[in-house]
């Protein structure tokens, strides 16, 4: 089972996106702002990090740039949530490192399709 570490700090989509994940077969880990998701990923790294761009106390990108710094986190998936949709909000994430990048509002089930099909490349790099 792969663990998803989820790090969102509105408590609605939160929930709906660890709902969904968990019904899909996978292990979620879920925390609030940017220093609790470095935290759990230096302490125990997921599969893959599903990570708001704005959050409290540290923003999506820092918390990208620190995952992508060096081992254990530098080869782990991130994909971003965010409602922001400027071409530059995109480039900002893939220049930190960010694996994929999701617009909110978004479909569960796209979600979902999206972090078996991250996995599924991750597992054929091997």
């Amino acid at each position: 089972m792969s663990t998803i570490l989820l790090a969102e700090d509105d408590p609605d989509i939160r929930h709906m996106v660890a709902y969904k994940l968990g019904r899909a077969g996978f292990e979620v880990i879920e925390v609030v702002d940017g220093p609790a998701a470095l935290d759990a990923c230096l302490r125990d790294p997921p599969d893959l990090v599903l990570l708001d761009v704005r959050m409290p106390r540290m923003d999506g990108i820092a918390v990208c740039r620190e995952l992508r710094a060096g081992p254990p986190t530098a080869g782990v998936p991130i994909i971003m949530l965010t409602a922001r949709a400027r071409p530059q909000d995109r480039e900002q994430a893939f220049a930190a490192g960010a694996t994929d990048y999701v617009i909110k509002p978004f479909s569960p089930r796209a979600l979902v399709e999206r972090v078996e099909a991250t996995l599924a490349r991750e597992r054929q790099r091997g």
